[in-house]
């Protein structure tokens, strides 16, 4: 699913202009990355947790040339999945 289908399936459910619905999705993601960006984690009821986690520098291997790197220490996203929802894609799987 992309960001046009998510404005799509707004648009068709609450009826709202494509343009509003696009502005919704917009401003839904910024202020989900605005508080990622200020270290806060971001909890969905039902959904999950997003949540940035610091990696530490570490060495690896180029595997073209098999010369060792150094990989920076950086920070990645993570989610975890809410026991919800995680079970309410399991039950479906299994019907």
């Amino acid at each position: 699913m992309t960001k046009i289908d998510i404005v799509t399936n707004l648009y068709e459910k609450l009826g709202f202009s494509k343009r509003e619905c696009a502005n919704i999705v917009d401003t839904f993601f910024e202020i989900i990355k605005d508080t990622l960006e200020n270290g806060d984690n971001v909890k969905i009821s039902g959904f999950g947790n997003f949540f940035v986690r610091r990696k530490k520098a570490r060495r690896g291997r180029n595997p073209q040339t098999g010369e060792e790197i150094k990989i920076t220490e950086r920070q990645v996203l993570s989610f975890r999945l809410s026991q919800v929802l995680k079970d309410e894609i399991n039950n479906k799987s299994k019907k």
